[in-house]
Formats: structure tokens, sequence, C-alpha cells
């Protein structure tokens, strides 16, 4: 049963159509603050800023076109729907190349590697499929419903659309294609999702039979036909994605809980654990000697992990005691026979072999141990 009615729909019209004596003003309004919000989000991103990406969520204005399309669509209004299209396909492309050209003044590669933003942006799954669809029917329903309209800034921070376009164009500028596609999917699934939740919102709430004409179906039947296609496009590669995802952190799970164990019944301890492609990389420190990589090949293959390549980095290390002052004078630490030789107490030095020489350890209980570099 809908509680909508004509004025509602004119409300919903004059919020996110461009059309009637208001357009241009509407149009100025929006091609305003789309770029600023590109170059906010732009900026949020170098400065792995996470305070910044939200206001230009805030700020960006691409929200409504694409609310417009599925008011549009539920209306069979072809006129408005083709405008919101275009100022979809055109504002988006408009951010992408804002986030190139600023690309253009940052003096370093904008990567998932070394940026936070870009990774969170980068790496999309089904989870932010589902979260889309939520938040895309809570603006919908903050549409219809004028007594919930002061949601819609929360709708704006929870689904991200400005952002991974700027994103898109970083990376581009920076010679990551395949981050680019990944954060171009991210904008498309966001996108998808909101169409696909407004229009079913739209339907719960009969906006059609209030408006009261007689619609084109083919315009309204081919339109949602389109968006599930979309929908579905969008789906696979997610799925994709997250099986991957979730499957290296199963891997990285098992072979740190493995190492780990082999690290401490050899007094060493595991620093990190990164699962790139089809290898799984250990790092791990501690003092010589080392442990033994067998050892570590056979604890893999008792875990069910045989066909696993992992590589491990032993990095050795040796602490020293820090100084202290007693009484006004300064301990004096013993000496070793490599302080004899002309090493300073308190320092290490590097062996042929890649691991360091000197003393094995605090000799006061009391004196804090830093690691020797």
């Amino acid at each position: 049963m809908s509680g909508l009615t004509d004025v509602d729909i004119k409300r919903m019209r004059d919020q996110l159509f461009f059309e009637g004596p208001e357009r241009g003003r509407r149009l100025s309004r929006y091609w305003l603050l789309l770029p600023l919000s590109a170059v906010i989000a732009s900026a949020g991103v170098v400065s792995d800023s996470t305070a910044t990406v939200i206001g230009a969520m805030i700020v960006a204005p691409l929200m409504t076109p694409i609310l417009g399309i599925v008011l549009a669509v539920v209306l069979a209004d072809r006129a408005n729907l083709l405008r919101c299209v275009v100022l979809v396909v055109a504002g988006a492309a408009a951010v992408v190349a804002i986030g190139w050209l600023l690309g253009l003044f940052v003096p370093y590669p904008l990567v998932a590697a070394t940026n936070s933003q870009v990774a969170a942006r980068v790496t999309p799954r089904i989870a932010d499929l589902v979260a889309a669809l939520a938040t895309g029917a809570v603006g919908s329903v903050a549409l219809a419903r004028s007594d919930i309209s002061d949601t819609l800034p929360g709708v704006a921070i929870a689904i991200s659309l400005v952002p991974p376009l700027a994103v898109v164009g970083l990376t581009l500028e920076s010679g990551a294609p395949r981050q680019s596609l990944a954060a171009f999917l991210l904008f498309a699934t966001n996108v998808a999702a909101i169409l696909a939740s407004g229009i079913v919102v739209m339907a719960f709430h009969r906006v059609r039979r209030v408006f009261g004409q007689a619609p084109a179906a083919g315009l309204r039947y081919g339109a949602v036909a389109v968006i599930a296609a979309l929908l579905l496009a969008v789906i696979v590669p997610l799925w994709i994605n997250s099986d991957r995802i979730d499957k290296t952190a199963v891997r990285e799970s098992q072979v740190q809980a493995v190492a780990e164990r082999w690290a401490d019944d050899a007094g060493w301890s595991v620093t990190a654990v990164t699962a790139t492609g089809d290898q799984v990389l250990i790092e791990a420190t501690g003092p010589d000697p080392a442990p033994s990589l067998s050892l570590r090949r056979h604890d893999l293959d008792g875990a069910g992990l045989n066909r696993l390549d992992v590589r491990v980095g032993l990095v050795p290390a040796s602490y020293q005691p820090v100084p202290q002052q007693a009484g006004g004078s300064q301990a004096q630490p013993q000496t070793t026979p490599a302080d004899e030789q002309g090493q300073q107490p308190g320092r290490t030095s590097a062996t042929p072999g890649g691991g360091q020489t000197g003393r094995d350890g605090p000799q006061n209980d009391l004196s804090p141990a830093i690691p020797a570099r």
C-alpha cells in the first residue's frame, strides 16, 4: 500500500530531474560541485586522508542523476532518463580526468602498495555489493519519504561514488591500469546497486500508479533489463575477487600459524606473512644461528600445505644494552673480543654472510634493550 501522493511525485521530480525553469540553475550547481568534489577526493587520496575523502562524498552531487535514472525508469520518462544517463556518464568521465590531471603533479606513484585510500578501493568484493544494495535502498526510501530525508548525508558517506573514480584517474596516471579497472568496478558496483534497489523501492511504493499516466511499458521493461544485466555483470568479477581474497586470507593464516610455531621453537619472531600471487613470503628475525628451513618445510607438509611455494626472509638480529648512569657516573659496559678489536661498545657489525656480531643480550636486567641496526 502506497502512502505517496501527487505532491510527493512532484517533489521527487523537482529533486532529481534537470527540467523546468530551474534547469539551468540545477545544471550549474551539478557542474560546480562535481569538479570540486573530484578535487577534494583526489587530494584526500594523495594525502591518504580518510576525513578529506569523506568530505568529498558529502559534497559530490553524483547521487542525484543516478536516482533520477531510477525515477525516470519507473515513470517511463524517456527525456529525463536520457538526460540523467548523460549526466552520470559525463560526470564520471570528468572525475576520472581530474584525478588523472592532479596525478601529474604528484612526484611518486599512487598505488595500493603505498596508499591505504587506493588499497581500500581496488579490492571490491561481494560484501561491497551487499552494502551498496542496502545503502541504495535507504537512499530511495529517504527520497520517497520526506520525513526521513535527514539520512541522505549518511547515504552519501556509506556509498562511495566520486572517490573510486578519482582513484581510477590517479592510478591510470601512475601506470597501474589493473588497479584502475578494479576501482572502476567498485564504482560500477555502487551504481548498479543504487539502480537495482531503487527500482525495487519505487515499485514497493507504487510510484507508477500514483503518477497516474500510462507509461511506455517497452521503455520501462527495457531499462529494467539493462539494470539487471549491469548487476549481473558486476557480480561475476566481484565473486571471483571475493573468492581470491578469502583464499589468500586463509592461506596467510595457515602459514602464519605454522611459521610462528617454527619460529618460537628457534627463539625467533615472525614479523610478516604476505601472500603475493602463488607465493607466500615470510619475514622472520632472531639471533644466530638461523633456524633450519628443512624443518620449516616439514611443518608445512604436515599442515597440508605441501604444494605451496613459501619463501622465507631471515634477518639475524642482536640486542645490546643501553648504557645506564648510576650515581652520577656512566656505567661502563663489559668489553668483548669484538670491542678489543676496535668495535665500539653498544654497536654491532654486519658479517659477509648477512649476520651480525656483537653481544647476545643485555648484561643488566634493569637496562632496556633495543635492537641493533
